[in-house]
């Protein structure tokens, strides 16, 4: 079920937002001083071109640690973000949502696409993860 969902997305929408993903992380990586924002877009633009089946968490919440994008300058690389791309970012999200919860169909990909505009906001420090590999109950077995 998890591979019909991942192509029907990709067909439906999310070549072109996984694209769009992608496009921001050249000009960021292009610019240098965007190369950890680069990083994160293309991360995110990957998990955006197949996002059924994984998730996105917050690396602190798998390592237990802070590294230098869950602390304080993680945050203030989220605000510069914000606003230099992570809201066009979340309007395109936002727009596929609305197109797609026009049909029945596509109400699970307009949930996805409403998943990912809240990620667009904020990824510096986020990570990808299967579905269920960031429980408590699975880190407690490592």
């Amino acid at each position: 079920m998890r591979t019909l969902l991942n192509l029907l997305w990709f067909v439906l929408g999310g070549f072109v937002m996984g694209l769009s993903w992608w496009f921001t992380g050249i000009l960021a990586v292009v610019s240098i001083v965007g190369i950890p924002w680069g990083k994160a877009c293309f991360v995110i633009g990957q998990f955006t071109f197949f996002p059924f089946g994984k998730e996105a968490v917050n690396r602190k919440d798998i390592t237990r640690k802070d590294d230098i994008g869950t602390g304080t300058l993680g945050a203030i690389g989220n605000v510069i973000w914000f606003v230099v791309a992570g809201f066009w970012l979340a309007l395109g999200h936002l727009a596929a949502a609305m197109m797609n919860f026009v049909t029945i169909i596509g109400i699970p990909f307009g949930i996805q696409h409403l998943k990912l505009a809240v990620i667009s906001l904020a990824p510096i420090g986020k990570t990808i993860v299967p579905i269920g590999s960031a429980s408590p109950s699975s880190r407690r077995r490592r």
